[in-house]
């Protein structure tokens, strides 16, 4: 990446570490961070009007720095064009399975609020819709969201940093936050 960076975009399957990753890279950036789960999700898990949900989005990006994470790729229209950067945290499936089950148990019995209100419940482990069950979310999006982003990758002039694994993220975070 040869121009310093100033707004990035974190992308990945749910349980790729996205949100604990942007968090840091905010911090070492000195942005904001964005989580897109809060802007469009509402109270009691209802999606927000997504135009409703944009606006509210350009208005905390406005700013020349910040540090977004999360997919919802259907929804931005073009809210996030004006990324440096995507960074793309692409994870092998038993790493982020992993992440998601120990996440969502420890959500699920702490019952910690997530945004609006909004808690994850252990009861939603026993659905077998994975709009309903965030575990299968991540099990049947991990090769959409490679295939996704891999695409993306491998477009001319693409701004998509791949990092694969945990230790490939780490490593370029910590540049990153010696300031390269």
């Amino acid at each position: 990446m040869s121009r310093p960076l100033q707004r990035v975009r974190v992308v990945g399957t749910s349980g790729a570490g996205k949100t604990t990753f942007a968090r840091r890279l905010a911090r070492a950036l000195g942005a904001p961070h964005i989580e897109l789960d809060e802007v469009f999700w509402g109270p009691g898990w209802v999606k927000r009007d997504a135009e409703e949900a944009r606006t509210d989005l350009r208005a905390r990006t406005a700013g020349p720095r910040w540090v977004v994470d999360g997919n919802w790729d259907s929804r931005l229209d073009g809210a996030l064009d004006g990324a440096d950067a995507v960074v793309w945290l692409d994870h092998p499936r038993r790493t982020v399975m992993s992440r998601v089950v120990r996440r969502t148990l420890w959500r699920g019995i702490t019952r910690r609020e997530l945004w609006h209100g909004n808690r994850e419940s252990l009861a939603n482990l026993r659905h077998t819709d994975p709009h309903r069950n965030i575990v299968l979310w991540a099990w049947h999006h991990h090769a959409g969201v490679a295939d996704r982003y891999a695409a993306r990758a491998q477009a001319p002039g693409s701004d998509v940093v791949r990092l694969r694994g945990p230790r490939a993220a780490e490593r370029w975070l910590r540049a990153v936050e010696r300031g390269r």
